[in-house]
């Protein structure tokens, strides 16, 4: 079942369809009762899309959720598994076999009949690129070691299929909005108001695919749940970074900005949200992460957008001109190209709509 796994995501990227198949025949091999999928931006480990939702109820559920990862003290987190060297992890072992001294597990498990869970980062070049949550019904017998490394040995081969995914040129012609929109949500995290410009994304924005219980909506995207979260963590010092998350949308890119609001009194608590076109700046780091370059092949990239010579780019790092050579060649290889003007072409160009910002090489 590993190698057909492996086959069935080979040379795919992931998308709605992808992931109906990976999870179909997962269950096969490590069977399980619900579960959440999610492209993550590596960036800021946000959710972004494509997302999955299999029954899980509706959206207060995916609320619950994110509440727990940026707020609670609890295990398994997201954010804490990317700093082990292992993909996955049970909460059965993360709490010693006693899942009652999980938050999680009181918050969102048990009201759902759900009993343990198993995460798992999917990582491509070292970043993460996906996640997933897989849970059992309550009562039911906990994963096991063997199906953890059975995920484990998928992490790298889906990881790659969500990294290819943001590798998808943009349509020229794609016809959406240019204009911003802006939502409010309150201390709690709900909406509170939008412009008319946010309703019209929202209305373009995919909705997370919800499976096993059709009677029930999410009516705010995963992709944006995540953002909200994540700014209200920032504002409350429960976290650090910025709350951002790209998204590749009918053949364009957007962003969803996070920024936690202020009153004139001082007080805080809320949050507004930005949805609008990503500029090419935006895009920058992330395109070179999906094309796998390592840290000095991004400089050397930087660098030779900026215009400087093979010389002067030596100089600059210190290098010598041979090494500088190598580490272009390597960037060729791995992008594709045979020129310069075909590597800024490829990664700035052909994954942005519209003209290219003079300055795109100081977002690398």
């Amino acid at each position: 079942m590993l190698e057909r796994i492996r086959r069935a995501v080979r040379a795919r990227i992931a998308d709605n369809a992808l992931l109906d198949e990976i999870s179909r025949l997962l269950r096969e091999a490590v069977p399980f009762d619900a579960a959440f999928w999610a492209a993550a931006d590596p960036l800021t480990m946000l959710a972004t899309s494509p997302t999955r939702l299999e029954n899980l109820g509706s959206g207060e559920a995916c609320d619950s959720y994110w509440e727990n990862e940026f707020f609670v003290e609890d295990v398994n987190h997201f954010r804490t598994l990317a700093r082990r060297r292992t993909p996955t992890a049970s909460l059965h072992r993360a709490t010693d076999g006693h899942p009652a001294r999980s938050s999680r597990y009181h918050t969102l498990n048990r009201p759902l009949g759900l009993g343990d869970e198993l995460r798992c980062l999917f990582r491509s070049g070292g970043e993460v690129w996906g996640y997933a949550c897989l849970w059992r019904a309550h009562g039911a017998r906990p994963f096991t070691t063997a199906e953890e490394r059975f995920l484990s040995d998928l992490s790298a081969p889906i990881g790659d299929a969500f990294r290819r995914a943001a590798l998808l040129r943009p349509d020229p012609a794609a016809d959406t909005l240019d204009a911003p929109g802006v939502l409010t949500f309150d201390r709690s995290g709900r909406l509170e108001s939008v412009t008319e410009t946010a309703e019209l994304w929202l209305r373009e924005l995919p909705f997370t695919q919800v499976d096993g219980d059709g009677r029930d909506a999410v009516s705010i995207p995963a992709e944006l749940r995540a953002v909200v979260n994540k700014a209200r963590a920032i504002a409350a010092g429960r976290d650090a970074g910025t709350a951002r998350a790209r998204l590749l949308l009918h053949g364009r890119w957007l962003m969803i900005h996070g920024f936690p609001l202020r009153e004139p009194n001082g007080e805080g608590g809320k949050t507004a949200v930005v949805i609008e076109p990503a500029k090419a700046t935006d895009l920058a780091p992330l395109i070179v992460r999906a094309y796998r370059l390592g840290r000095r092949e991004q400089q050397i990239t930087r660098l030779v957008a900026g215009g400087l010579s093979t010389a002067e780019i030596a100089a600059t790092l210190c290098l010598s001109t041979h090494t500088v050579r190598g580490y272009l060649k390597q960037v060729f290889e791995k992008v594709e190209v045979s020129t310069r003007g075909g590597l800024v072409a490829k990664i700035f160009a052909e994954h942005h709509k519209g003209t290219l910002n003079p300055d795109i090489h100081t977002a690398l």
